[in-house]
């Protein structure tokens, strides 16, 4: 169908940008809900905490990947074949983790999952593309906004639904919503002409020149990622910390507390009307800060709900200042290759993720949530160091 063809800078309407933004949060949920779950999922399985911990960094290893392999086609084929194939795909990928008891296929399942819920990054570059110049920035906010209430509000859900029904019950669900979704694009998604042409491998190779050509996208993608990886370390460990003293809490109120982060979710679209004003590093710089912030919070509070939940609230208010300005600058240095410009920035910030998830788990297998705050620091000021050399040499 090339019946309600867009062109690139002609604008969006309020009703498609709300669907894709809804569709956004759904499909990046998946990478989620396991947080919350983790000790149910333990339990139930008799696999210990580091086994499980392995579950959300397979997922995250399978989105890097799904955005480096995946993600590309978006300017090559027609993307919204790629959203419903990768939604199909998904529906089988949940079922088998809701079905799964050993680690093995829990690993692979969680990483097919991963692999084939990139569908908020097709979408991303797609609004960046075709919404009117003075709006991209904050068009991309809502997008990025719906994402981020998808992570956060996954949480809520999968622990709440954990406690209820059970964890299993969760990635039942999960894989209704993926269907309902795919028919929700099936219906609104228009078509797009591709912006490259020419065989895919060569659409890859593209990809590494663009790297080349741009290397201030090396430096927006990789202190993003480290930032990304101190966020999702608290995630990681959160849920282990919850259930111990003084708290002993069950996972729907491990869940609740992505409610918290949901305000920070919510600045995503007001970061955009900034970031022309003042600039990229500004706005990074003060989400840098913010995440520092949280982590010092995290340590010294750490005892405390009122503590947990203001670093939770300013972790997210920080991730979203140091995405979204990172992120929209990443397309803009080539605006003919949005899709895998975005390719390059999210493939790092996954990257990022996975390892700070690790990093995490592994330092509180070691030394318990002191060891965590101290990933998270550590990688933050990573975030820090690398920015700084990167610029010196520019």
């Amino acid at each position: 169908m090339k019946n309600n063809t867009l062109k690139p800078n002609e604008g969006l309407s309020v009703g498609l940008l709300a669907s894709l933004a809804v569709i956004a949060g759904v499909s990046v949920a998946n990478l989620y809900y396991c947080q919350p779950l983790l000790n149910l999922i333990s339990k139930d399985t008799g696999l210990s905490e580091f086994q499980i911990n392995l579950m959300p960094v397979f997922t995250q290893i399978g989105y890097a990947l799904g955005l480096l392999f995946i993600i590309p086609m978006g300017d090559l084929y027609n993307r919204r074949t790629t959203i419903l194939t990768c939604f199909g795909v998904l529906v089988c990928s949940l079922l088998t983790i809701a079905l799964s008891s050993s680690l093995t296929l829990l690993l692979a399942s969680s990483f097919v999952t991963g692999f084939f819920s990139v569908a908020p990054q097709v979408l991303i570059p797609f609004v960046s593309q075709f919404s009117r110049p003075d709006e991209k920035d904050r068009k991309t906010g809502l997008i990025l906004s719906g994402l981020l209430v998808g992570i956060l509000g996954s949480r809520v859900v999968s622990g709440y639904i954990g406690d209820w029904l059970g964890w299993r019950a969760m990635y039942q669900i999960a894989a209704v919503m993926i269907a309902v979704a795919a028919v929700v694009i099936l219906k609104v998604f228009p078509y797009v002409e591709p912006t490259f042409s020419g065989k895919f491998t060569k659409l890859m190779l593209s990809i590494a020149q663009l790297v080349k050509n741009n290397p201030k996208a090396i430096t927006y993608s990789v202190r993003s990622a480290l930032i990304f990886g101190a966020m999702l370390g608290m995630w990681a460990c959160l849920a282990f910390r919850m259930k111990e003293a003084p708290f002993y809490d069950s996972s729907d109120t491990i869940g609740m507390l992505g409610l918290c982060g949901i305000a920070g979710a919510l600045t995503a679209s007001g970061v955009g009307k900034f970031i022309p004003r003042h600039g990229v590093e500004r706005i990074n710089n003060i989400g840098v800060a913010l995440v520092a912030l949280a982590w010092v919070v995290l340590g010294l509070l750490q005892n405390s709900y009122v503590g947990i939940i203001l670093g939770v609230i300013i972790i997210d208010i920080g991730m979203q200042c140091v995405q979204l300005s990172n992120q929209s600058a990443t397309m803009k240095l080539c605006p003919s290759a949005p899709s895998r410009m975005n390719t390059i920035y999210m493939v790092t910030y996954f990257i990022g993720g996975s390892l700070g998830t690790f990093v995490a788990g592994s330092m509180w297998a070691a030394f318990g949530w002191y060891g965590a705050v101290c990933s998270g620091l550590g990688m933050t000021f990573l975030s820090v160091l690398f920015s700084i050399v990167m610029h010196s040499k520019h």
